[in-house]
């Protein structure tokens, strides 16, 4: 994917930069063919269901999966690089202190998704459902949500830098001691937020102000009769 142009308003755009791996061999896993610690590489993966089962420090790179199941699985440690996702379902996804950099997620529902002490590098998530986020803690950097719906976003101790939500519906996000660096929500619909002082300092367009001015005031606590 191409760069993403700068913005004349100084708030610097996500930097994305992932492309499709290429020359793959098709592969199948069947019941037992992923371990602990297993490293999978260069593989094309029609359906790789992994639910409930005990991966941690599991290693995917320069792949590309089509449906990803991972509902409960145990993913502590997970390493993802250099892959594209097709849909990724899971009500429960338990990947803290997980990395992932240049990857592509298209599509999919994630309930609630623990990702704690992550690390998110050149990240992309297309038109994707998550009901809560938990990124505490963690370190996001050139980050994209498009076209996506968020219910909650927890960024507590978290660091963001070059983060965009374009086309994205988020509801609430909260957080305490975050660091926030160009972070856009210009293009993002924010006519349903009922929280965003976890995102104090990143930027708005002037139409949200008219949107966000009641939450804004209410958050800094001021009294609107």
């Amino acid at each position: 994917m191409a760069r993403s142009s700068g913005k004349s308003s100084g708030t610097d755009a996500p930097r994305i930069t992932l492309t499709e791996p290429v020359d793959l061999v098709d592969w199948t896993p069947g019941p037992g063919d992923v371990l602990t610690g297993d490293r999978i590489d260069g593989r094309r993966i029609a359906t790789f269901d992994v639910t409930g089962e005990r991966l941690p420090d599991l290693e995917v790179e320069e792949c590309v999966i089509d449906d990803l199941r991972v509902d409960g699985a145990d993913l502590r440690g997970l390493r993802v690089h250099d892959t594209v996702i097709g849909s990724l379902d899971a009500p429960v996804l338990r990947a803290s202190s997980s990395s992932w950099r240049e990857v592509r997620v298209v599509g999919g529902r994630v309930g609630s998704a623990e990702l704690f002490d992550a690390g998110l590098n050149g990240v992309e998530f297309v038109g994707m459902k998550f009901g809560f986020v938990n990124l505490r803690g963690a370190t996001v950097t050139d980050v994209v949500f498009r076209d996506c719906i968020v219910d909650e976003l927890d960024i507590a101790d978290a660091r963001l830098l070059r983060v965009a939500f374009p086309g994205t519906r988020i509801r609430a996000v909260e957080g305490s001691n975050t660091r926030v660096d160009h972070v856009d929500l210009r293009g993002a619909d924010l006519d349903r937020a009922e929280r965003l002082e976890g995102l104090r300092g990143a930027t708005v367009a002037a139409d949200q102000l008219f949107v966000l001015a009641p939450l804004l005031a209410v958050q800094a606590g001021y009294r609107v009769d």
